[in-house]
């Protein structure tokens, strides 16, 4: 019985060892996650992002797991949150916005998900969610035209997975 106990207690160093590695990459995965407020217990695949569980009812109002998609999807300005509003109130009036050092700049569609275009056509803006302390997941995306006048506009709750067209933005 000795040897038994011996033996597990040999082993169980090494047990350790093999699982801090796992322990750390769990709580980098957790922590990378919260940082951008992606939600590790929702099994629903399928409409994940979709209400960035703010509590807001217009989150959902973007017409389910298929929001995003620009294959004719298209989304009013007023099935989405208030805020995409307030966002695009600013991008009319030519700022400010947000945040100055992300909003109004460069999108490069790298997801391919958006119309193939130049590469100056799209530009990003910040759509707060409320409760977060970061930017969170929520986007428009506007295309060519002038800064305060886009010919194209787009939004995404799921941080450029998927897009729907907003044809009434102006």
């Amino acid at each position: 019985m000795a040897q038994a106990s011996e033996d597990y207690s040999s082993e169980n160093p090494a047990r350790r060892k093999k699982s801090l590695p796992a322990i750390i990459g769990g709580a980098v995965v957790v922590l990378v996650a919260g940082y951008f407020g992606i939600d590790l217990t929702s099994d629903n695949s399928e409409n994940s992002g979709a209400s960035d569980n703010t509590g807001n009812s217009d989150d959902s109002a973007v017409a389910g797991s298929d929001a995003g998609t620009t294959d004719g999807e298209t989304c009013a300005i007023a099935s989405l949150p208030d805020e995409a509003s307030e966002t695009r109130d600013d991008i009319l009036a030519g700022g400010p916005y947000d945040y100055p050092d992300n909003d109004n700049r460069h999108f490069g569609n790298y997801e391919g998900i958006l119309p193939e275009q130049d590469s100056d056509f799209y530009r990003e803006y910040t759509v707060e969610t409320p409760g977060l302390d970061h930017r969170g997941q929520r986007r428009i995306i506007t295309g060519g035209g002038s800064e305060e006048d886009p010919e194209a506009w787009y939004y995404t709750d799921d941080h450029y997975e998927s897009f729907c067209e907003i044809p009434d933005a102006e």
